[in-house]
């Protein structure tokens, strides 16, 4: 197994840890929770730029990599959501444009044809990532204004996902036209 695949399997067993830390009460925790967020969250930039810059890509780590990814955010999002710093609905949305956007995928995959991701998607991924972060530091920190900011940074991201995943839709309409 190379380093990028590695590295992916590195966050999904990070992951596991975090949500046990997340899980915990006390100050310690919600750091150790965090700093594995962060952690983790560095592994999915590293294990892209080997890959590429090495020719280390496999389909293993075409399938893991993003797998993984949404391992780690929505573990998180789920996580938080009964002590209200993550609204419910606002998961639904990310996860139903998750979904869509998975089948599309697997659809193309079938035609033949790869769908990659788009600028929109790239930014939702990144602003999600922040606001994960922030969420968590804030939450070790035992910020009082939190559960405010929390809300409105997934309110954002939730309606970047809504854009990213209405353009994806727009852009890759033919998939589901050529479809069986």
């Amino acid at each position: 197994m190379n380093l990028p695949n590695k590295l992916t399997i590195a966050r999904i067993v990070m992951t596991a840890l975090m949500v046990v830390f997340l899980l915990l009460d006390g100050a310690l925790w919600a750091w150790l929770a965090a700093l594995l967020f962060i952690a983790a969250s560095l592994t999915d930039m590293a294990d892209g730029r080997i890959a590429r810059s090495r020719n280390l890509v496999t389909n293993f780590g075409k399938f893991m990599d993003p797998l993984a990814d949404k391992i780690l955010n929505y573990s998180v999002m789920i996580v938080l959501i009964p002590e209200r710093l993550i609204p419910t609905v606002a998961v639904v949305i990310i996860l139903f444009r998750e979904f869509l956007v998975s089948g599309i995928r697997l659809s193309a995959a079938e035609q033949g044809r790869v769908v990659a991701a788009n600028i929109w998607g790239k930014l939702k991924t990144l602003v999600q990532d922040l606001s994960l972060v922030a969420i968590l530091v804030l939450r070790a920190l035992d910020a009082g204004f939190l559960e405010g900011l929390a809300n409105a940074l997934m309110w954002v991201c939730a309606l970047l996902t809504v854009i990213s995943g209405a353009i994806y839709l727009i852009q890759n309409a033919d998939v589901l036209k050529d479809a069986d």
